[in-house]
């Protein structure tokens, strides 16, 4: 497992310069919530709003999100992806899925079944922050 998070890490940033693994993933966590506020990104991954926060600052430096004020609270500021944010998040996703395309090419059709398999058993255990992060 450190060899693959060892691995993620360093082909976020060969997948675009501006994209550390957790940006990709903060970016990634913002498209499926279709936006959450920065103190929602630090409880679902179990980070110091500090660390979010400077993420967030970054990325909105870059330009790939933006912050609007919550419709149902003008004093709440929920970050979404920009344009931009969406279009380099989809360039990423496809390099990164043909990446593991070329990697697992070789592989038989039974331990590819195998191995999804035991990914989403991997992915299910546990619920809580510190069981997706372990």
């Amino acid at each position: 497992m450190t060899i693959f998070a060892r691995r993620a890490r360093a082909s976020a940033g060969r997948m675009h310069p501006e994209l550390s693994l957790v940006s990709y993933t903060l970016l990634g966590h913002l498209e499926e919530m279709d936006g959450c506020r920065a103190t929602d990104l630090a409880a679902h991954y179990a980070l110091d709003k500090s660390t979010v926060s400077r993420q967030v600052t970054a990325l909105e430096r870059a330009g790939l999100i933006e912050r609007r004020q919550a419709p149902e609270d003008h004093r709440v500021q929920v970050l979404h992806l920009s344009a931009a944010g969406r279009g380099i998040l989809r360039q990423v996703t496809q390099r990164r899925r043909a990446a593991f395309r070329e990697r697992l090419a070789d592989w038989p059709e039974e331990d590819l079944e195998r191995f999804a398999g035991y990914l989403e058993r991997y992915n299910g255990a546990g619920t809580t922050p510190s069981a997706e992060n372990g």
